[in-house]
């Protein structure tokens, strides 16, 4: 059975991120798709933000900022490169669905084509997820970039059944308004508008 949702939105999170940012104008959400077949969850967005490939390359490759993001994000970090030199990464997810939480886990390693493709996959042997990546693709645009992201999942655990999609659709519209101030802060406190 497929369960195919689309949810047009402002900017979404997921335990990964989309990110927005604003100087003298504002990220624009063109598109967003969220999807579930079985068990593989997929989302595919695309935005524009005002903000140059470099330093949104920065900020997604920081794992130590991840939790300004989002209030989902509890716990993330930088680890130290696996034995192939690949930067590795952290991170514990709260969620709750009315009166059942959940703390998920996700221990990875990022593949980096510096300022234009960031991919995060987990090691299912020490996550919460069967599956998981996540990849960003930056491309300079009027002033900015242009950055199409894709994430799929398949969840190492139970998720209820029928007011999981509900409440995903809820989290992912909120959670993506409250992160667009978040990173708008971040970004213009680390790189001020001339």
């Amino acid at each position: 059975m497929r369960n195919h949702s689309t949810i047009r939105t402002g900017i979404f999170v997921v335990p990964v991120l989309l990110f927005c940012w604003s100087n003298s104008q504002s990220a624009e959400l063109m598109e967003i798709e969220v999807q579930r077949e079985d068990d593989v969850y997929n989302m595919n967005s695309v935005s524009w933000l005002d903000v140059r490939p470099e330093v949104l390359y920065n900020i997604l490759a920081n794992h130590d900022l991840f939790t300004k993001f989002t209030s989902a994000v509890i716990e993330s970090r930088n680890v130290e490169p696996d034995e192939e030199g690949r930067p590795q990464f952290f991170s514990r997810f709260e969620g709750c669905v009315i009166l059942f939480c959940k703390s998920f886990i996700r221990n990875g390693y990022l593949e980096l084509k510096p300022h234009k493709e960031l991919i995060a996959i987990v090691h299912p042997e020490t996550s919460d997820f069967k599956r998981s990546r996540e990849q960003w693709t930056l491309v300079p645009e009027k002033g900015g970039t242009r950055m199409t992201y894709e994430f799929e999942m398949i969840p190492d655990f139970w998720v209820p059944p029928v007011i999981g999609p509900f409440y995903i659709k809820r989290a992912l519209k909120s959670g993506g308004e409250k992160a667009v101030d978040r990173i708008e802060a971040l970004a213009q406190s680390q790189h001020p508008a001339p």
